[in-house]
């Protein structure tokens, strides 16, 4: 069996280039060691070491009639849409993009006439009327971005099943307003908010984070088209994601709350639930200066909603609904911490200028992750730290340990306009070396 091997060490070169590169490493690891302090930063490199073992071993797997291998942070091997967004995004700090391509064009391929694809492939959690989340414009982006910006591989088929991909998105909306709707809570990856975005099947909830997905999937096809060599096409994604960030603004923000509350389709009533969800327009740069300064001040930093000891709560503590833990093996989000959109508001709080709170999440999502737990755990209580769900984890979980190093170079993997670089190989001298075909 191919094995990957995880290589830490600086590199040091004779001549001037090497050293030149060598000094930047050390001007880097410095950056680091200041923002988390020398003990965690040795803690730091063992816990990536064990992370990519576990990647290796557990989370790469084979697929009929697939050339190479699928990624997944679930050693049962079923694959997941945003997951692999989240999980990719890690391996590009290694400068690692296979993953960004076998996965992708295993679902693109299972694609159905009407441009619907499933959210997930295997047989442990089928969801065959769910579709695959907003991010597949975005994972060719993440990809290309690595691989000399190359977008040729679509033109042939892969491109047009990205815009039925798109458009069969924008079906789902049956009032014509421009905001489709989640078939469910489970369906939008917040598996239990189903106070917020509904059963099963449901087809009610204007969802605040399927519209800024949807957003930042159009913004992605705007660059592809381009890419292309296709400038009619790019116009028009460009069109849509403005008038849907409009309708964001419109629809969703609530003036006297100053707060992003989903809307029901169905009745035409505002969802008046406080998600983690409701600050996902910094994450998509839609959100004005005045309204970023209401979500931060009044609810991310509220020690009464999201801001708890391991911030930030996925329902604020002053839901009804609100809980931590997990009662029966389900994966919770009405309560604990979740990497990826922590992960996404810690950008968002970037994007905005908000340094001090952006510093403070990283931080504390940092300690969640590697001080609180032995090994990388799926979700964590956000008022104790302590892990639950899977034992260890090394999906979507590992970008705890990359946000201080994103504060530190104020880097964004996620910038659709700006290279991709991975920083963990290049500029703190650790190497994820990875077994090609």
């Amino acid at each position: 069996m191919r094995k990957f091997m995880f290589l830490v060490g600086l590199l040091l070169g004779s001549n001037c280039s090497c050293f030149a590169q060598h000094n930047a490493q050390d001007k880097s690891a410095t950056d680091l060691v200041s923002l988390i302090g020398q003990d965690q930063y040795r803690q730091l490199q063992l816990r990536l070491a064990s992370l990519n073992r576990d990647i290796a071993t557990r989370g790469l797997h084979n697929y009929p009639g697939v050339d190479g291998r699928l990624i997944t942070g679930y050693a049962y091997g079923e694959f997941f849409d945003w997951d692999l967004y989240f999980e990719n995004i890690y391996l590009s700090y290694y400068g690692v993009s296979d993953y960004d391509f076998t996965n992708l064009k295993l679902f693109l391929d299972k694609q159905q006439p009407d441009g619907f694809i499933a959210r997930t492939i295997g047989i442990t959690y089928p969801r065959p009327t769910q579709m695959f989340k907003p991010f597949m414009a975005q994972l060719v982006v993440l990809g290309a971005s690595q691989n000399g910006g190359d977008y040729e591989w679509l033109r042939a088929k892969y491109y047009v099943r990205l815009q039925k991909y798109i458009d069969r998105w924008f079906a789902y909306d049956h009032d014509g307003n421009g905001l489709p709707v989640w078939n469910s809570s489970d369906a939008s990856g917040m598996d239990n908010q189903i106070s917020r975005s509904g059963d099963l099947e449901s087809y009610r909830d204007e969802g605040v984070d399927l519209a800024c997905y949807l957003y930042r999937e159009l913004q992605a096809m705007e660059v592809i088209s381009a890419k292309l060599g296709k400038p009619a096409d790019s116009k028009m994604y460009a069109d849509h994601a403005e008038k849907l960030a409009k309708a964001i603004n419109k629809v969703f923000w609530n003036e006297q709350d100053g707060f992003y509350y989903d809307r029901d389709e169905k009745t035409g009533e505002t969802i008046k639930i406080k998600s983690v969800a409701g600050f996902l327009p910094m994450w998509a740069g839609v959100a004005s200066p005045a309204q970023a300064r209401r979500l931060v001040r009044d609810h991310l930093l509220n020690l009464k909603e999201f801001w708890l000891d391991y911030p930030v709560a996925t329902y604020a503590k002053s839901e009804p609904e609100f809980y931590e833990g997990s009662r029966s093996g389900e994966c919770n989000w009405e309560g604990p911490a979740w990497i990826p959109t922590n992960y996404m508001i810690f950008h968002g709080l970037l994007q905005y200028g908000y340094n001090d709170a952006a510093k403070e999440l990283a931080l504390r999502t940092l300690k969640l992750a590697m001080v609180a737990n032995p090994v990388t755990r799926e979700f964590y209580d956000s008022d104790t730290g302590k892990g639950n769900g899977m034992n260890p984890f090394w999906g979507w979980s590992s970008l705890a340990y990359v946000m201080p190093i994103d504060f530190a170079q104020r880097y964004d993997p996620m910038d659709l306009h700006a290279p991709v670089r991975p920083l963990i190989k290049n500029e703190l001298g650790l190497t994820f070396a990875k077994d090609a075909k």
